[in-house]
Order: structure tokens, then sequence, then C-alpha cells
């Protein structure tokens, strides 16, 4: 059973852009009919995303896309921004790759001419700097550090991967706390892809988890991004020994999916009975298959929006935009989230 470690109210990007559009206040800003920016008309306002469909290890993000398209569906019913309806023009595939990143941001701006781009949703962000020099309010996961500063592209959920100096969140190793009876004396094991994001990850997470208390036995960027392994065993030897020749209290991955089925199921078969979690796998159609199902079995997962399990107006909302953008009922994942709840 995924066990959520604690759910966090967020506002969605749609919202944001509401506010972004709304504050502007210059001759460029789309605030007043007969503006000059590029992007938006007197009745309309281009917006384009840029999302991880197809990724070297199968992962995807593609319903990234279908919850940004429901809110903004909603958005358009409800009379748009401030009198303009949001032209969602779709997605980029940037494949998880820092040049089809860049090239799906030229893409958006200089040929389909979007006026902001959300959502933003991947592990690479080489279009950042071209998104910023270009004006361009740009919205998604401030899970890598381009989020953090830029005066034009905002994170969801803030800056949450913070430079040197940054303030960071104590959500998920305040949450492991709770769930461990305290911190004092627990030892954490922390496990990332070897690219910008992984390695952000764990500058990030091994300061966060050591601010609370944990003792941080392992922490490495070392899982190949671009290959999934097939033998884990390497990875769960040294994880295992790794507080002073035993094994950590908690191992906290900071992969995605497919990954963490992986390391799961490895470390699982090693014979490890402490908390594993993760900030990825809370995805119902996951517990469907029966490989995966099992190793998500008690899996601890930190989550930064509501669960589909509330029974709130939002949630209801949220389900209502879903099947309304999708034509049918679809199962929900994280993904669509990025855009939908406010």
């Amino acid at each position: 059973m995924l066990r959520p470690i604690r759910t966090i109210a967020t506002a969605a990007a749609a919202l944001l852009l509401a506010t972004a559009c709304n504050s502007a206040s210059t001759s460029d800003s789309p605030s007043g009919k007969g503006s000059s920016a590029r992007g938006v008309t007197d009745d309309a306002i281009k917006v384009g995303g840029i999302v991880s469909m197809t990724t070297a290890s199968g992962y995807s993000k593609k319903d990234t896309d279908l919850g940004a398209r429901a809110r903004y569906l909603r958005a358009n019913d409800e009379g748009g921004v401030n009198g303009r309806k949001i032209d969602y023009v779709g997605t980029e595939d940037d494949g998880q790759d820092p040049g089809k990143n860049l090239a799906a941001a030229r893409e958006l701006v200089q040929r389909k001419k979007v006026f902001a781009v959300s959502p933003m949703s991947s592990v690479t962000f080489s279009g950042a700097d071209f998104l910023q020099e270009q004006q361009v309010p740009t919205f998604g996961w401030g899970t890598v550090p381009q989020f953090c500063g830029p005066t034009y592209i905002y994170g969801f959920g803030g800056c949450m991967v913070p430079m040197p100096g940054g303030t960071i969140t104590q959500s998920w190793p305040e949450g492991l706390a709770d769930v461990l009876g305290g911190a004092q004396g627990r030892s954490v094991a922390i496990l990332a892809n070897d690219n910008d994001a992984g390695t952000f990850a764990i500058r990030t997470y091994k300061q966060g988890f050591a601010a609370a208390g944990f003792k941080v036995a392992y922490a490495k960027a070392a899982v190949p991004a671009t290959s999934l392994p097939s033998d884990w065993t390497a990875y769960t030897k040294e994880i295992l020994r790794s507080d002073g020749g035993k094994a950590p209290d908690v191992v906290v991955s900071v992969m995605q999916t497919p990954y963490n089925i992986g390391l799961f199921t490895a470390v699982k078969r090693a014979g490890f009975k402490g908390v594993i979690t993760d900030p990825t796998d809370y995805d119902p159609a996951l517990l469907a298959k029966d490989a995966t199902k099992k190793a998500l079995d008690g899996v601890h997962v930190l989550l930064s929006f509501e669960p589909f399990e509330s029974d709130s107006e939002r949630m209801k909302q949220f389900k209502a935009d879903i099947r309304k953008a999708a034509g049918k009922n679809v199962p929900l994942n994280m993904h669509m989230m990025l855009c939908v709840i406010v």
C-alpha cells in the first residue's frame, strides 16, 4: 500500500499564469486590450509546454499535457484570463535531452510565438536561459536549480533544489522523522541518477536530512540516467553496508519510477527491512501490475499535492476536469496535477 508522508496543498500553474498576466505593468502587458506582447491578441493568450513525453528508461510524463489541457479548458469555460481565452498549442517532447529541451523552447517562442511556457516538466532545463532572456513566463516542477532565482521562471512548489545558502524545504525529512518516531540515531542512504537533477537533489537532500537530525550514511548520484541497470547488486551492496557495515534505517530514492522499481525490488530481495521512500510513485495504475505493486508495497511516497483519495470539492473538480478533457474516465497520476488544482 502506498502510504503518503505528508500532503501539501498547492496552487496551479494556470493560477500563476493569470497572476503573471495581471501583474505586468509595461506597455507589452496582456492586461489590457491592444497589447503588443508576443502571443497575445485581443481575444487570446497563446501558451505551450515542454514535457518529457518519452525517455530512454520508458518513463513518461505525457499526462502532464492532459492536466494542462484540463485546467486551461476550465479556465476558458470560466471566461479566460482578463477576457482572453487561453490558446494552448500543446507540448513539445524534449525526451529528457538537453539539446531537445533548448530546441523545444526555441520552437515555442520563435515559431509558435507563445506568450508563456506552461507546463515545463523535465529533469533537464537547458532552455531556461533562453526563456529568461526572451522574458517568457515559465511554470513547472521546481526540481532543477534553473527554477531558483530567474524573474520569469516559476517553480511549482517553489525552489526545491536551491543553490548553496538558499532555503530548503524540510517536508520530506520531517515527515520521515514523524514516521520513525524521531530522527535522532536514524541513518539514511540517498541514491539518485548521475545527471544534473540527481546531482542537485543529492546536495539538497543530504543537507536537508542532516538538518532534520538524520545521519546521512550514503548519498550518491551514481545510477546512469540514460540506461536502466539490469543488475542492482553493486548499488544494494553499497547501500546496505553504508552505516558502519550495516543497513541504514531509510533508503531514499530521488529517481523516476522504472529506477525505483528496480532499486526497491533489489533491496527487498537483499533483506532490507527498513523504510523506503521516494517522491515520485504516487500512481494508482502502478498498483494494478503485480511486479510494481510488490516493489511499492510499504513504500512511503512524499506528496506535494492533495491525495486522490480526498473527497474535497477541489479534488472533485480535478477529477471532473480530467474526465472532461480526456472525454472519458482515465487512471489518475501525479503528472496531471501540475496544472490542475486551484
